[in-house]
């Protein structure tokens, strides 16, 4: 049974439902999971004026490790893996960014309404109030480890507040200067108009079509359009009885298209004020994404000063978190070795 059967056979049921028992379509846990905001049981944290979801493991003296998920519009669940290292002493916090995985979310005209000050009103401060929330002492150290867009984010970050962290793991940013980023979005996008995928995103709007701020048909959507891609060498799988990998709970369209939105208008440098921060940065790639060769990596880590760059055989873009015997045998021994010279 292909995508679009399932979808369309999972769509037909909801309609159903919401014919006999007048449930609306668009309405919280139909279509996607509820947020912090509409399910109270869920683990949260209220930080710079949003609620977000958020987990932390280990002890609350241990050196702070701060997960950061890709997107913008990602969640934090493929990265859950890293939590091992909470077994090792290591404080281990996860959290959905605004606007993503089950956090609140919020309309598009707010975050374009802070203009060239978007990323640092929406990014940069929420950051700063997980470190402060969870931070038990000034003189405890605190790591960002991170993969895609959040490498990105926590780059930006340091180079703004380069004494806020001790530490940076970036897995994949895909670039820092704008045009970098632009570059690497359109080599890394396997999506064609006569795609699958597409197909059967497309084909749902015969019957939901989520207008700018309907968050809940727009992340279903998102979702779907978003399910696989040959080229990064991502490995698109549910959780299976092993373990081995971490369902995604729920994307963020709108946080997406306005934070695209945003970097199209101002241009952001990620990179910028870097050369302040001084402590030594450990930087993965993977030897499957085909738009992130040696020459890329090269390129993308060359802002850093003081840099180890490690490739990580066989897997693709997210594989070195949430593959587990990859991050157990390889990833995991690289970060402890890392966080031990710090």
């Amino acid at each position: 049974m292909n995508l679009k059967t399932l979808t369309v056979a999972g769509l037909a049921f909801i309609l159903l439902l919401s014919c006999e028992k007048e449930i609306e379509i668009g309405e919280p846990g139909n279509l996607v999971p509820m947020t912090v905001v509409e399910d109270l049981g869920l683990p949260s944290i209220n930080i710079n004026g949003a609620k977000l979801h958020s987990q932390v493991f280990g002890p609350e003296d241990g050196t702070l490790i701060i997960c950061i998920h890709g997107g913008p519009g990602g969640n934090f669940q493929y990265l859950l893996n890293s939590k091992s290292l909470a077994e090792k002493g290591y404080r281990v916090v996860f959290y959905d960014q605004r606007g993503s995985g089950l956090s609140e979310r919020f309309d598009k005209e707010w975050y374009l309404s802070h203009g060239k000050n978007s990323i640092n009103e929406t990014f940069y401060k929420d950051l700063q109030g997980v470190i402060d929330y969870y931070r038990t002492d000034t003189s405890q150290k605190v790591v960002l480890l991170t993969q895609s867009w959040g490498s990105m984010l926590a780059t930006g970050f340091a180079g703004k507040y380069p004494n806020t962290i001790q530490g940076l793991i970036l897995a994949e940013p895909g670039g820092f200067k704008w045009n970098d980023v632009e570059d690497y979005v359109d080599d890394s996008q396997s999506f064609k108009i006569w795609s699958e995928a597409l197909n059967d995103a497309t084909y749902l709007d015969q019957f939901i079509t989520g207008k700018e701020n309907q968050h809940n048909i727009l992340d279903y959507k998102m979702a779907l359009a978003t399910t696989s891609n040959d080229i990064t060498g991502d490995i698109t799988s549910d959780l299976g009885t092993n373990g081995t990998f971490y369902k995604s709970t729920r994307d963020g369209a709108v946080i997406s298209a306005a934070m695209f939105e945003v970097g199209e208008k101002y241009k952001p440098d990620f990179s910028e004020g870097i050369s302040q921060f001084n402590s030594k940065v450990l930087f993965f790639y993977s030897s499957n994404n085909k738009a992130y060769p040696d020459s890329w990596a090269e390129k993308i880590s060359s802002v850093f000063i003081n840099k180890e760059v490690v490739k990580v055989n066989n897997v693709g873009h997210s594989g070195m978190f949430d593959q587990i015997d990859v991050w157990t045998n390889f990833t995991e021994p690289k970060v402890i070795e890392y966080l031990n010279g710090l």
